[in-house]
């Protein structure tokens, strides 16, 4: 039996992915999530409090390869009480082939979610009744979307009862596959090339229109910060006015983020419409086979989308990537997701040396060189063929509720302002001090003669040394008409190099929390090591071209 109401029960809740597993653990516990990784391994699990137990959110499965990696999570969560098996009604007998034998001997209740597709009737319950006698746990049809009270007690009192999994045998098949209809996003090149243009869409209008909102702003921020700036820097101690109010202050710099990340991370955050109505399971099904190839997959491609936002909930949301796909799309939010920071700050300085056009071969070059680099560090069983997804059909179109959207926008909130901005405002006062001891300049001139390879003056390695602790350390590009004396190619050269030749600090403190310390010491240096190889190749053409 599962333990006294005293002691906290621990419930480990598997599935495939898109099966609805988070909004169902989000809707039994009403809590937040506390992520953690199992010693030892590269899963990651999300942790939720519930009523006196404990929910173990365990990454969904979408390889084939993925069902190798669950035993062992489960082999971890040997201890936990219960199993919660999410199955989608819809695909009822495939999917309890793929995972009942994970769980066999486990306590636990199947929860067969997507019951309202199913339009049920007598015969569907009786098939329901004879599988759960087969199988030997309760089953129980939820509509996770519109979860309610009386739903949730029923759960809860299905896992008191206790059961365990029976090993394998011939049951009952319900014999039921129900899909909707075919759309434009399974039709070959087309799907593919429209589930691109529509995973891009979030991006285009998130960057245009914090842009245009931080254009308007930026002047009245100024003259409102300006004045306060001087007036600390003539009354407070030196240390006190270089941290408020220095090059790097919290005040000088501070607002930026408002200005700049915040609007693109809100807009970001509507990408809850796509997820809570089904529309990002088609977009990333279709964009899936022009992803394999680079170790990716189409929701990958998603989290390294959301990094142009802010890179924190990027790395965060890498918790439900694949097991064999997370630190490919880690590395690939690391190199080529051009935060609002770096994103703005580059605009900047192409404006600044009258030459905007110079976004859009940066931008190819930045996409290109990414897909080179995840090629290069992805495992070979993330590009494997013979690794099939388990996703299979199309999923539902269906209004996204607006609890569910709050849920999905308030995640991505408080990752940014929770973990995000603490950070940014310490990595601000460590900036601000380093600058005030001298420490940048001195690694500045270090730098200095190597950044003659890449045909760049030596005045580059300021901008390029404060690119890697803040992205926008770029704009030290634009300062005192710098940038217009370098030819197009070297300002295309330099901007890339200091974009990509490290995360900022943010990013590299979020990686090691999400992973560990070693992972982001590998992670950096094979990311130095490309952005030099693929910035030398820039400078190269540049001045074959030249």
């Amino acid at each position: 039996m599962l333990k006294s109401p005293n002691v906290t029960r621990s419930i480990a809740v598997v599935g495939l992915e898109s099966a609805g597993k988070s909004t169902l653990v989000s809707g039994l516990s009403g809590q937040s999530a506390l992520a953690s990784n199992f010693r030892g391994t590269t899963v990651a699990c999300e942790r939720y409090r519930c009523r006196d137990g404990e929910l173990i959110d365990t990454p969904g499965l979408l390889f084939a390869s993925d069902s190798e990696a669950l035993p062992e999570v489960l082999e971890l969560l040997a201890d936990s009480d219960a199993v919660l098996l999410v199955v989608r009604a819809t695909h009822l007998d495939e999917e309890l082939d793929r995972l009942l034998p994970l769980v066999g001997g486990r306590r636990g209740v199947v929860v067969l979610t997507f019951w309202d597709k199913v339009q049920p009737g007598e015969h569907a319950w009786e098939a329901v009744e004879q599988l759960s006698r087969t199988v030997g746990v309760p089953f129980v049809p939820v509509d996770a979307r519109e979860l309610s009270s009386a739903t949730q007690e029923r759960i809860f009192a299905a896992l008191e009862m206790g059961g365990k999994f029976r090993p394998p045998l011939v049951r009952p098949r319900v014999g039921w596959k129900i899909e909707p209809r075919a759309s434009l996003f399974e039709i070959g090149a087309l799907g593919s090339l429209l589930s691109l243009m529509l995973l891009l869409l979030p991006m285009f209008c998130a960057v245009q229109l914090a842009n245009t909102l931080a254009g308007w702003a930026d002047p009245l921020v100024a003259s409102l910060v300006g004045p306060a700036a001087e007036w600390l820097q003539r009354t407070m101690p030196t240390g006190l006015a270089a941290v408020l109010a220095g090059r790097y202050g919290l005040l000088t710099m501070g607002p930026l983020l408002f200005l700049w990340a915040a609007p693109t991370v809100v807009i970001y955050a509507l990408l809850g419409v796509y997820k809570t109505s089904g529309l990002i399971d088609r977009l990333t099904v279709g964009i899936q086979p022009w992803m394999r190839p680079f170790g990716l997959t189409g929701r990958d491609l998603v989290r390294i989308l959301m990094g142009m936002g802010c890179n924190v909930p990027a790395v965060i949301n890498s918790r439900s990537c694949s097991s064999c796909t997370r630190t490919t799309c880690l590395h690939a939010i690391g190199f080529g997701s051009a935060c609002s920071y770096q994103f703005g700050a580059t605009l900047g300085v192409f404006a600044a040396a009258d030459r905007p056009w110079l976004i859009w071969p940066y931008v190819g070059y930045l996409a290109f060189t990414t897909l080179l680099y995840s090629r290069w560090v992805s495992p070979a069983a993330a590009r494997d063929r013979t690794n099939l997804m388990l996703l299979e059909g199309r999923s539902f179109l269906q209004w996204p509720t607006g609890r569910a959207l709050r849920r999905e926008t308030a995640s991505v909130l408080r990752e940014f302002f929770g973990r995000a901005l603490p950070i940014f405002l310490g990595i601000t006062i460590a900036a601000s001090l380093l600058d005030l001891a001298g420490v940048l300049q001195l690694g500045a001139q270090a730098i200095s003669p190597a950044l003659g390879l890449l045909n760049l003056p030596g005045d580059a390695a300021l901008p390029v040394m404060l690119s890697c602790i803040r992205k926008d350390g770029l704009l030290l590009f634009a300062e005192a008409g710098f940038a217009a004396q370098l030819s197009s190619w070297q300002l295309l050269t330099g901007v890339y190099f200091a974009g990509v030749l490290m995360p900022c600090l943010v990013t590299v403190l979020t990686i090691a929390r999400e992973r560990s310390w070693m992972f982001a010491g590998r992670l950096l240096a094979r990311q130095i090591a490309a952005a030099c190889v693929f910035s030398l190749l820039l400078a190269a053409v540049g001045q074959v071209w030249s």
